[in-house]
């Protein structure tokens, strides 16, 4: 049986005013009054919405305009912009990696926000988000339309049912064309195959950073009024079965105080602080039995304890330790579990090892092997989209994610936390076909938006990577769209390639698109290194003497050591040269031009940079204050035995 619920303003006054510290994942609730299962209560409504759309279009500052506009805050109060991207990785990069929650009331209606990853290598955290809430709003930029990400996020949200609501971001962009992205939103909505009652979306225009919604790209500009009035109106109040409690697991944290936070939505019953649960996987066998320790829910941006939630409330539970995603809480006279999608498996795979270099532990603290594979294995966790497991290789994890963004996050947070490590190329998870038996590789769909004259070389080299052109169309402003289908072996290290060869313009966008038959061989990189030979700090002389052989990535007075790679070389082999050889001295007079070396600035390398650049038999080693490219096996006899025993075993094979 199910019930529409609503709820009663009164009871949210929480019942202690200490604030918990908070992590990433609770949410608002409304409060009870009453027993589960009542057709209807005087008061407060409520609403569970989350705001879905491709990165960077706009999706934390509208949460930000909506707070402010709804008197979360105070007249007075000094409030960061982007309010809910509150992790510094976020801040920096402009993007949303972990889902964050609120809550604001707009005329007596309670509406909890969820603020959800733009990205694809994050799309765990979308797809449970979505199982916990009644409505969407699907946020797409003017001038942009929908992309890879957005088809993502919408597809989500067709699967389970949802009936989004459209805003059509930044009208107020030079290149917005708001009635053109609309009608191509209603076409992508049609080509996920959504029903007659999700394809009559309302749509709404706006601009987010200037605070305003309207019916009409034109205006008013007054407000967000007509978005708050729209959620009340076309989102409907949660829906609750009558029975004993349960909880979806939705959201994972770990909080220091506190232990393990499960973050769901109350499916039926009530749940109070010292309250006698069980836990349940997707299977239904027994995971655990405790108590809950604490019943928690946001206030605006806060977090706090509450005395009981209600079914529709969505909450975060402490106290049961080994409680996760996908695992139902309930109580212990409830003997199945709630459904639970499977979460996407992983693409990708690197391995984390000790950084066993020269300069190892000079810069970072946490260096051991055991300290490493904790902190993986804790990341793990809170974060289902990502599988660690133990590698053959000594000292070593293997890490399993959904793409190279969601890999070097963590590899940067463990960074900026003090960590030294090591880490490999990564390597694509290829699967069997249950019916052949053939070799499948994961496949993308990339998205390329490039100025018209740069689109022949684009094509070529995508080509080159086992590529296959979908769709080519004009965009606007004389630029393409160029849709891709491509092995995630191929485009691993694209995107460098691709800024250079349209000179900055071009705009890449992936999306996992599925598993096919192995391509054949990629070709990787086309260049050989320059490895050092020597160990000390390099010499700006020497480096002035070598640069016909290639560019340098050091600079000069850097720390390098044997194996360390200083370099590219001009050609496809790599080279052993000595970068601290300073210059001779003798008593014979010079020119002092002689004396002057003036050096072509080193590439840079970014995290991301150096992963997409190493070849299979180097290393890149990431320490809190540097990142160093250097080989597998530092010994240069070691590498030719290597070199040798490979050959012999192609060979062998043949």
């Amino acid at each position: 049986m199910i019930f529409w619920c609503s709820f009663d303003s009164e009871a949210l006054i929480a019942s202690s005013h200490e604030t918990v510290p908070h992590g990433i994942a609770s949410l608002i609730i409304g409060a009870p009054a009453q027993q589960s299962g009542s057709r209807a209560c005087p008061g407060m409504n409520l609403r569970n919405v989350a705001i879905i759309a491709h990165v960077d279009h706009g999706k934390t500052t509208l949460v930000d305009r909506l707070l402010q506009q709804s008197g979360a805050f105070r007249e007075n109060q000094r409030v960061v912009e982007r309010a809910l991207d509150s992790n510094d990785l976020e801040r920096e990069r402009g993007i949303t990696i972990l889902s964050k929650v609120t809550s604001l009331t707009w005329q007596d209606t309670r509406i909890n926000i969820v603020d959800t990853p733009g990205h694809a290598d994050f799309g765990g955290e979308v797809e449970r988000i979505l199982n916990m809430v009644d409505g969407a709003i699907v946020l797409v930029d003017a001038a942009e339309g929908p992309l890879p990400q957005t088809k993502f996020v919408v597809s989500k949200a067709l699967k389970v049912g949802l009936n989004p609501i459209v805003a059509i971001n930044k009208v107020d962009r030079a290149d917005a064309r708001p009635s053109v992205v609309a009608s191509e939103v209603f076409d992508l909505f049609a080509a996920l195959d959504a029903s007659e009652s999700q394809l009559d979306f309302p749509v709404l225009y706006g601009s987010a950073k200037e605070g305003w919604m309207a019916a009409s790209a034109e205006g008013p500009k007054v407000s967000m009024a007509p978005l708050f009035e729209l959620i009340i109106r076309h989102v409907a109040p949660p829906m609750v079965d009558v029975g004993p409690f349960r909880l979806l697991g939705t959201i994972l944290e770990a909080n220091p105080y506190l232990g393990r936070i499960v973050t769901g939505r109350v499916t039926s019953g009530s749940a109070r602080p010292n309250q006698a649960v069980k836990v349940l996987d997707r299977s239904g066998n027994l995971i655990e039995s405790g108590r809950i320790t604490k019943v928690l829910a946001f206030r605006g941006l806060e977090r706090q304890p509450i005395e009981e939630a209600v079914a529709g409330d969505i909450v975060a539970i402490a106290g049961l330790p080994q409680a996760t995603v996908s695992h139902t809480i309930c109580t212990p006279e409830v003997e199945g579990p709630l459904p639970a999608q499977p979460i996407d498996p992983p693409t990708l795979a690197m391995t984390f090892r000790v950084n066993d270099s020269p300069l190892a532990g000079t810069e970072g603290q946490k260096v051991t092997g055991r300290m490493i594979r904790d902190r993986l294995f804790r990341e793990a966790e809170g974060n289902v989209a990502l599988r660690v497991s133990e590698s053959a290789e000594k000292d070593s994890v293997e890490v399993a994610g959904r793409g190279e963004l969601q890999l070097g996050i963590l590899i940067e947070t463990m960074r900026r936390e003090g960590f030294e490590l090591a880490v490999s190329r990564p390597q694509v998870l290829f699967g069997r076909d249950p019916k052949s038996g053939e070799l499948t590789e994961p496949i993308e769909e990339a998205v390329i938006d490039i100025d018209a004259e740069f689109s022949g070389i684009v094509v070529q080299k995508m080509a080159e990577r086992k590529g296959e052109m979908l769709e080519m169309r004009p965009s606007g402003g004389g630029r393409l769209r160029l849709v891709f289908l491509a092995p995630t072996r191929g485009l691993i290290g694209y995107h460098g390639e691709l800024l250079t060869d349209s000179r900055g313009t071009a705009v890449m966008n992936r999306l996992f698109h599925g598993y096919a038959p192995h391509k054949g061989e990629v070709q990787g990189r086309r260049n050989g290194v320059l490895v050092s030979t020597e160990e000390g700090e390099a010499v700006a002389y020497a480096m002035w003497n070598l640069e016909d052989r290639g560019p340098m990535m050091i600079e000069p007075g850097s720390k390098v050591y044997r194996g360390m790679i200083v370099g590219e070389h001009t050609r496809g082999s790599d080279l052993e040269v000595n970068v601290l050889k300073g210059k001779k001295l003798t008593n014979i007079r010079t020119h002092a031009k002689d004396e002057a070396v003036r050096l072509t600035p080193p590439i840079r390398m970014t995290l991301e940079k150096a992963l997409a650049y190493i070849g299979d038999d180097e290393l890149v080693e990431v320490t809190p204050k540097s990142i160093r490219l250097r080989k597998k096996l530092l010994d240069p006899n070691e590498r030719r035995k290597e070199v040798r025993r490979q050959e012999a075993q192609g060979v062998g094979s043949d």
